[in-house]
């Protein structure tokens, strides 16, 4: 049996936002699980995804409001966040590439002048402490998620231009993505910039220390999106509008883990997300840092492959097993579509399709078992979260507290 019980929920998915946070906290203990997933709150970009934000640090401030919390331990990122964010309204929300010279290169003098408020993220903070504090006293941990790769257009980006391959106009040459895989037949190309990472290893990896300690004041447990980055990323010519031509760039591996280890104190601390085509290193990667990985049991229905690691009968110890993500359609939906003859050897009888999933789940030896809101409530592909590679239509779903 898993080890622990989980339950994959967005904040933008509760009804009224973070107000609805210590109810949705009493839900999940009423369940009998023991731990809140979390997509990125960090501010979305303009098609509302918070896996291209324009800060790695900042959160979505206009998700909640409290009393203010003393940002002192946040003044790594927060001036440059500020002042990201007055310039970006100040000149009509064009990328800071775009900006006069003098703010585009960060002129001291130019950069004096603007008056910046810490206001939304201190009541941000103040209100998040409230949530970890309600969740901590419930015995229920907060997951969070960290996007390996930033927004070009991003405060990050503009004030740490040397640590981003770019060239001398501050432009990328390359883009982040992935080739054609399960998610899809173009491969993904998701237009974030990639590292130096020798400019990161010359600052002693400051920049990527800091982040994860950020991850650690919000969230008790953090997963890192798209692990295999950290042993190498596709990198996709700008002029190339798919995924299909890119070449991997080898990524820091050993050193990068270890740095963020150190911040975490243990490696329980981490996830890996570590889907798609994952070659053998990768997972060699993972396992010597005692790293636990991810099984989607949706992926484990689509061939006759014994070793199909997402075969209820393969999930180790080691993972992290889900019914489904943030990026699959809802168990309902998937089942909907091609009705998975593979499955039904699991099925008993009277049971649904997300009973199944979900049963499965809970019975595996994960570590353990997050279950999608949309699954327990045996919800449709009206209530997918997101397609990889469209543009429009994600990010918005919702539930009500009369379907709980």
């Amino acid at each position: 049996m898993a080890q622990r019980i989980g339950i994959l929920c967005h904040v933008t998915s509760l009804p009224n936002g973070l107000k609805d946070a210590e109810m949705f906290v009493d839900y999940i203990t009423n369940y009998g699980a023991s731990a809140w997933q979390i997509l990125p709150i960090t501010p979305p970009d303009e098609h509302g995804s918070p896996y291209a934000s324009p800060s790695a640090f900042a959160a979505w401030d206009s998700l909640g409001q409290s009393k203010s919390e003393n940002m002192d331990t946040e003044s790594y990122w927060l001036k440059d966040w500020l002042l990201f964010e007055s310039l970006k309204s100040k000149f009509d929300d064009k990328p800071w590439h775009k900006w006069p010279k003098k703010y585009r290169d960060r002129d001291p003098d130019a950069l004096a002048g603007i008056v910046v408020d810490e206001t939304a993220q201190a009541r941000f903070m103040g209100r998040w402490k409230e949530i970890r504090d309600y969740a901590n006293s419930k015995d229920v941990s907060l997951i969070g998620d960290l996007p390996i790769f930033v927004g070009h257009d991003s405060a990050d980006v503009w004030a740490h231009r040397e640590l981003f391959l770019l060239d001398d106009r501050g432009m990328p040459q390359v883009v982040a993505g992935v080739p054609p895989d399960y998610f899809s037949k173009k491969g993904q190309r998701w237009g974030t910039v990639l590292y130096d990472w020798d400019a990161h290893r010359k600052e002693n990896w400051r920049w990527w220390k800091e982040r994860m300690a950020r991850m650690m004041r919000l969230f008790d447990i953090v997963r890192i999106d798209h692990f295999r980055g950290i042993h190498s990323a596709w990198a996709i010519p700008v002029k190339h509008k798919t995924a299909r031509k890119g070449k991997w760039l080898d990524g820091p591996k050993d050193e990068l883990i270890e740095a963020l280890i150190e911040v975490c104190g243990n490696h329980e601390c981490i996830i890996a997300e570590d889907l798609g085509i994952i070659p053998k290193e990768v997972t060699e990667l993972r396992k010597r840092h005692n790293l636990e990985g991810m099984s989607v049991l949706q992926f484990a229905f689509d061939d006759d492959n014994k070793d199909n690691p997402h075969k209820p009968e393969n999930i180790t110890s080691d993972r992290i097993v889900y019914t489904g993500t943030h990026d699959n359609n809802t168990t309902k939906g998937w089942w909907d579509e091609k009705k998975r003859k593979r499955l039904k050897p699991y099925m008993k009888e009277g049971e649904s399709v997300c009973q199944t999933m979900i049963r499965l789940a809970k019975e595996s030896l994960a570590g353990m078992a997050v279950i999608p809101l949309q699954d327990i409530l045996e919800l449709g592909s009206e209530a997918r979260m997101n397609t990889p590679g469209v543009a429009f239509g994600n990010w918005h779903w919702k539930f009500s507290w009369d379907e709980l």
